[in-house]
């Protein structure tokens, strides 16, 4: 309890730091008084510039408020997917969820028209259009384990990889390739209130939905034949893990476009932090998805002068992290086998 109290204190101050950061830097006591005027609580002697004004609140807070939800909703189904599959290196887009999302914002940008809403309603029809379809390929198979889901996931991806593929070849390369690549690797310079109000309603129910029953994560790690004898539907709590998941990962996807690495990263730090129960699991992951992706964004918005897409970011730390999860996997392996 005192190392998430804690981490509630780290996720504050990471959100005031990144209120005050970025390439129009606001003073700790400009957003102070800025927050305590949205508050209605009158500063006597403090009085912003309008620009600060509209860079803050109609850019800055919407902005953080975005890479929260985001950061959060993907790395939480990160962690529902690792103990679904059992596998320490699932993803959220295993199914084929960003593959299926980037396809239609390609296909919307191509073929229809470069609106942001356009794009966006086409990307999250297409992520969950792949989902869909990955489920009915593996629900002709006999096998019910949760390998062949994956599986179908991973050839869905492919058909969906290969169709972006063929739309970036026939794009135009001074106009519709840029739009297309810029989308795929991810951005939040489009960050708005509408924005907020549009992926709010999915998220956070999504995020709490899975915290409310991250309880049931604990059984459903078990082989099948353990859940199925404890009188447990296995099959209908999967689905609505799978569901739940991949809509708020569609929706994270529409809105910013990919965000690499968040979700397979963050649930192992969690893990670390607050070990394997995933009651505990959950909303740790939670906190720490959102200040991790606050932070990437920060980087993303700050260091250069024109903004660096989020996944450029992202992978610059999370490959590394891979890099040291194999390392200490095959350390520990190797302790392992010495020791007999």
């Amino acid at each position: 309890m005192k190392k998430f109290g804690l981490m509630i204190l780290v996720f504050l101050v990471t959100v005031f730091i990144c209120l005050c950061t970025g390439r129009y830097p606001i003073s700790p006591g400009h957003v102070v008084g800025l927050l305590l005027s949205g508050a209605g609580i009158e500063s006597h002697g403090f009085a912003a510039p309008p620009e600060m004004m509209m860079i803050f609140w109609n850019i800055r807070v919407p902005r953080i408020l975005l890479s929260i939800m985001i950061g959060a909703g993907i790395s939480i189904s990160g962690a529902v997917f690792q103990a679904l599959f059992r596998n320490p290196l699932a993803a959220p887009d295993i199914l084929g969820v960003t593959a299926g999302s980037c396809f239609g914002a390609a296909l919307a940008i191509m073929f229809l028209t470069p609106l942001a809403w356009v794009i966006q309603t086409s990307a999250f029809i297409f992520g969950i259009v792949a989902v869909t379809l990955a489920y009915i390929l593996a629900s002709w198979s006999r096998d019910s384990s949760p390998s062949v889901l994956v599986i179908s996931g991973i050839v869905i991806s492919a058909v969906f990889q290969a169709g972006l593929s063929f739309i970036m070849y026939l794009a135009n390369p001074y106009d519709q390739m840029a739009q297309i690549v810029f989308w795929i690797m991810g951005s939040f310079h489009m960050a708005s209130w509408t924005k907020v109000q549009v992926t709010l309603p999915v998220l956070v129910p999504g995020i709490f939905l899975m915290t409310i029953f991250s309880w049931r994560l604990n059984i459903m790690t078990q082989g099948e034949e353990d859940v199925l004898s404890m009188g447990i539907n296995i099959f209908r709590w999967r689905i609505f893990y799978v569901l739940v998941s991949t809509l708020m990962v569609a929706c994270a996807v529409a809105s910013v476009g990919t965000v690499a690495w968040i979700g397979l990263i963050v649930p192992h730090i969690a893990r670390y932090l607050a070990g394997a129960e995933h009651s505990r699991l959950i909303p740790v992951t939670a906190v720490l998805g959102g200040v991790f992706l606050m932070v990437m964004d920060s980087v993303a918005r700050s260091v250069m002068l024109s903004e660096i897409p989020i996944s450029i970011v992202t992978s610059i730390f999370g490959a590394p992290f891979l890099g040291y999860l194999v390392i200490s996997a095959g350390q520990a392996r190797f302790g392992h086998e010495s020791g007999r």
